[in-house]
């Protein structure tokens, strides 16, 4: 038996010599192969999933808007493209300016697209700045993506009523 796997036909073996796959191992030990095997064990139910209660729900909205608070406050750095707009990108029907706490997090973004060995021209802007002035002036529904590329930490400012101006929030209609 070879841990290679194969079928002995075309795959360098000698002519006699069957390579076989682990996966045979497996069923062997099963007993699939002889009609041997035992039946799957029936599914375990599993509950529904429980709807947030009110008190989570609450609770994720208020540190969503302390999170919102602080990047109002803080000064980001926001990468320039080469006609020195900020650089963007479009998904899902909507323009996100990418935003970055610190030159670390810019780094990791840069050198995930490949581009780490480039100079990154950047401005350092309010996040209040970015969200009521820079929102607005761009013709398409726009949010902000701040620390795009560092895992588990990038956060995303949607174009809705409460994070941007009313003028600017694809929800506004909706809600009016």
């Amino acid at each position: 038996m070879s841990d290679r796997g194969g079928s002995g036909k075309g795959d360098g073996g000698e002519a006699g010599d069957i390579r076989r796959s682990r996966l045979s191992d497996y069923a062997e030990m099963s007993g699939a192969e002889t009609g041997e095997a035992e039946a799957p064990p029936a599914p375990i139910p599993t509950p529904d999933p429980e709807p947030l209660s009110s008190d989570v729900a609450a609770r994720g909205r208020h540190e969503f808007a302390v999170l919102l608070g602080e990047f109002r406050r803080t000064a980001v750095l926001v990468p320039l493209g080469p006609d020195d707009a900020p650089l963007v990108a479009d998904f899902g029907g909507i323009r996100w300016i990418y935003a970055f706490s610190n030159e670390s997090a810019l780094a990791r973004f840069a050198i995930a697209r490949g581009e780490g060995g480039r100079e990154w021209p950047y401005q350092r802007l309010l996040g209040a700045r970015l969200l009521d002035a820079a929102v607005p002036a761009v013709s398409v529904p726009c949010g902000v993506a701040l620390d795009v590329g560092t895992e588990g930490e990038g956060v995303l400012f949607p174009p809705v009523t409460g994070i941007v101006p009313e003028a600017a929030a694809v929800d506004a209609e909706v809600r009016g």
